[in-house]
């Protein structure tokens, strides 16, 4: 496959992002920018994030509460009712103390992520002698490593883990909008490029 075809076929793969990547572009920049600004207030990250889960608890469970009342003769209603007042509760509580919230969710995080690595080194050892098994291991070990972390420094660990979490995510999301929007504009000119050149050809 010459360096046409394989423009085409990222043409193909990429659509209307080759002619709108400049958009593209701009929201990976934006990403990176908030990210980056959230690394630097971790604290109130975390308690917009704790409370925006909050709102989601009380929206959710207020919704599932409203619809018991159109479920008429259904034997499990009562339990569908306790779900949606479980929900309002919780987010009830995360409002009261949005830190004794953060704290509880950090907990959990750290669990998982301890489970993870247990389980990831599992597979690395099941997949020892294929070519990569290693960085499933190493990924492993640190998921173990960063729990540990989260554990030996929480309840502290509760007012900033949750927000660098966030930040995080938003750089990592950023940079791989910015690659794809880069990766569309090369696209969208070689096959400029390829057509101009076919039609001097002719």
């Amino acid at each position: 496959m010459n360096d046409t075809e394989m423009m085409k076929a990222a043409n193909e793969v990429l659509g209307e992002v080759t002619k709108n990547w400049g958009w593209m572009l701009a929201l990976g920049i934006i990403m990176v920018i908030l990210g980056t600004v959230g690394l630097g207030m971790t604290f109130t990250l975390t308690m917009v994030s704790v409370l925006y889960f909050g709102v989601l608890l009380l929206i959710g469970g207020g919704v599932q509460i409203f619809d018991a009342f159109k479920c008429k003769g259904w034997k499990s209603i009562l339990w569908h009712v306790l779900i949606g007042l479980i929900y309002v509760a919780a987010g009830i509580v995360i409002f009261n103390d949005p830190a004794l919230a953060s704290a509880t969710l950090t907990l959990v995080i750290a669990g998982a992520l301890v489970g993870i690595g247990i389980v990831r080194i599992i597979i690395a050892f099941q997949m020892r002698g294929v070519p990569g098994w290693i960085w499933t291991l190493i990924g492993g070990i640190a998921a173990i490593a960063l729990g540990a972390m989260i554990f030996a420094k929480w309840p502290v660990s509760g007012l900033w883990v949750i927000g660098l979490f966030v930040a995080i995510e938003l750089i990592f999301n950023g940079w791989s909008h910015i690659m794809i929007a880069l990766a569309a504009k090369a696209a969208s000119r070689a096959l400029k490029e390829a057509g101009g050149e076919a039609a001097a050809a002719t």
